[in-house]
């Protein structure tokens, strides 16, 4: 009989939990930012080692007026957000613009690429012809066919407005490390896993709200929302929180490396890297 009720007595602790360990927020970013399967070119597990927490993809609470699928990025804290229209959004970490090629606007994904080609401009390619040597004769004209070397990484979102390309894209990277820093020439770019977790959740036609970086030259694309001020170049629209829900540690951009020195400074004639 004192057997039979210590069984059940322990059987009660494992429902309720005693028997089962949680896990730890590693393990979950370990399960996000693992190798992907099923790609035509590996996307290996990232260094997480590299990357602050703060900027590991999660569901947030994010109060606003905008509706499910809009996507808000917030340059200043470096936080891209995919409204979920219940008052939360999926939250990813991103790099931005860097001084002189920070945005801030409105626009649609006119269209999305799976390993998207890059195509340099004619007057790189004369001022650095030994990067003849990594390109191809695309469907296109001269360019870097997708691929594991690709700076666009493994997904591409191409942004216009007005029916006009503006030359800014949401993409994958091959630097994961700068996510969190301003380090692109003004394309968001994101961990390439939370670029395909984005690709797969955002439609072609959704609305893209860059936020003001609060930087002096701020390139103005679309049709600006107007916003009241709320300290040194901080912009609040009315349909956007004052705050973020998780505010991110400042960080220091990384010196340029040289994949940068090749793709960093110049705008390709299909977009921005």
């Amino acid at each position: 009989m004192l057997i039979e009720r210590r069984m059940v007595i322990a059987g009660l602790l494992a429902c309720a939990g005693g028997g089962v360990r949680a896990a730890s927020p590693t393990e979950d970013a370990r399960s996000l930012y693992g190798p992907v399967e099923g790609e035509p070119f590996p996307v290996p597990a990232v260094n997480l080692s590299r990357i602050g927490r703060a900027f590991f993809r999660a569901q947030v609470s994010y109060p606003t007026r905008e509706p499910a699928g809009t996507i808000v990025i917030d340059p200043r804290r470096h936080y891209l957000y995919l409204v979920n229209g219940d008052g939360t959004a999926m939250r990813y970490g991103v790099g931005v613009g860097r001084q002189g090629f920070a945005w801030s606007g409105t626009a649609t994904i006119n269209s999305k690429q799976e390993w998207p080609d890059w195509y340099p401009p004619k007057e790189m390619l004369e001022r650095q012809p030994e990067l003849m040597e990594k390109m191809r004769t695309l469907q296109s004209g001269i360019g870097m066919p997708g691929g594991p070397r690709n700076p666009l990484g493994a997904r591409a979102m191409y942004l216009w407005q007005n029916n006009k390309d503006t030359l800014y894209r949401i993409h994958g990277t091959t630097e994961p490390w700068t996510i969190g820093t301003n380090a692109s020439s003004g394309c968001i770019r994101m961990i390439n896993q939370d670029a395909i977790d984005l690709y797969e959740r955002a439609p072609i036609g959704a609305r893209v709200i860059v936020l003001g970086s609060g930087a002096q030259g701020d390139i103005q694309v679309g049709d600006q929302q107007q916003g009241r001020r709320r300290g040194p170049g901080r912009v609040v629209t009315e349909d956007a929180p004052e705050t973020d829900p998780a505010p991110a540690p400042a960080r220091v951009s990384p010196k340029p490396n040289l994949l940068q020195s090749i793709f960093g400074r110049d705008p390709s004639a299909y977009g921005r890297y």
